[in-house]
């Protein structure tokens, strides 16, 4: 036997909470509780990802992907407010476990991915112990969008990196070449007139990958396609679409050395090449999708469109 607790007017963005209370407001103690007691545990989290990873250029979009997901779960919250609660206690807490043991060996152990992928099972586990199944998929595409917040192992850097800026590298310099360029290319180091270039890490496009990635996928919420086969060909796309952005980043770094010296494309021009690559990326993207749209037409969108 449950009661409406708390109204939108005066805050109710948590009514609804938990069925077992009784006394007005007595939920919005337990959510402070909760609250307090997630910024607590993550909190260094943070602090130590805002001081080491999160500010270098391949890690750097981390913030962005928090903020991101946070404001898609303040965008669900009157949903899930209103979910009727039929708490999933075994499923909950099962993830709780899961996501603590996660916690406490990746903080233990210096392992970003336990430790950071952690709250994710954490926050389901909430869902599921205070509102059940139906809340967890209200909240599904934030918890699953925090995915792309996580660190990438360096392993898994190391062993994809060095292959993809060679790629770039070869692309790049091939493109330039027939454009009547003087490019030469030893590996990953570029020869331009009388400058070298050696193309970094940032420029191989495994992070950018990652990023654009994370950036259709939230296109794709945005606009609520439900077509999975039109969703899953847009998502693989963005793979070859970063490529080519990254190809083109290189090339615009190697003709602004080569035009202006070593001075302008180690500058400002440096940092604007990557605006350009998702600026680029995201051309190329919206242009795909109107192509999808002719083959892979999204009709339950576009039904609902039209009612």
């Amino acid at each position: 036997m449950g009661t409406t607790v708390l109204n939108r007017s005066s805050g109710g963005v948590v009514r609804g909470l938990t069925d077992r209370w009784v006394a007005p407001g007595a939920d919005l103690p337990l959510l402070l509780c909760l609250v307090i007691g997630f910024v607590s545990m993550y909190g260094p989290t943070y602090w130590d990802l805002a001081h080491t990873i999160w500010a270098t250029d391949e890690q750097g979009h981390g913030p962005i992907i928090l903020a991101v997901s946070i404001w898609l779960l303040h965008q669900r919250r009157n949903q899930l407010a209103d979910v009727v609660a039929q708490p999933a206690y075994l499923a909950g807490g099962a993830a709780l476990l899961l996501g603590l043991l996660s916690y406490m060996i990746g903080r233990s152990q210096g392992i970003w991915i336990l430790e950071v992928g952690s709250q994710i099972l954490v926050l389901s586990a909430m869902l599921l112990i205070f509102k059940g199944y139906a809340a967890l998929r209200v909240a599904f595409f934030p918890l699953f969008f925090m995915i792309f917040m996580i660190p990438l192992p360096g392993a898994l850097v190391a062993a994809l990196t060095t292959p993809l800026k060679s790629l770039v590298s070869a692309v790049a310099s091939q493109i330039l070449f027939y454009a009547g360029y003087p490019v030469g290319r030893s590996g990953v180091l570029l020869t331009v007139g009388q400058y070298q270039l050696l193309v970094a890490d940032a420029c191989a496009g495994l992070n950018s990958m990652f990023t654009l990635e994370a950036l259709g996928l939230l296109y794709m919420n945005i606009m609520g396609y439900t077509s999975i086969a039109r969703n899953l060909t847009l998502a693989i796309l963005i793979i070859p679409i970063s490529f080519v952005a990254n190809v083109i980043r290189v090339m615009i770094l190697v003709l602004v050395t080569y035009h202006f010296g070593d001075e302008a494309g180690q500058g400002f021009i440096h940092g604007a090449a990557g605006m350009v690559l998702f600026m680029v990326a995201l051309v190329l993207m919206l242009a795909t999708d109107k192509v999808l749209d002719i083959f892979i037409p999204d009709r339950t969108r576009k039904a609902k469109a039209a009612s």
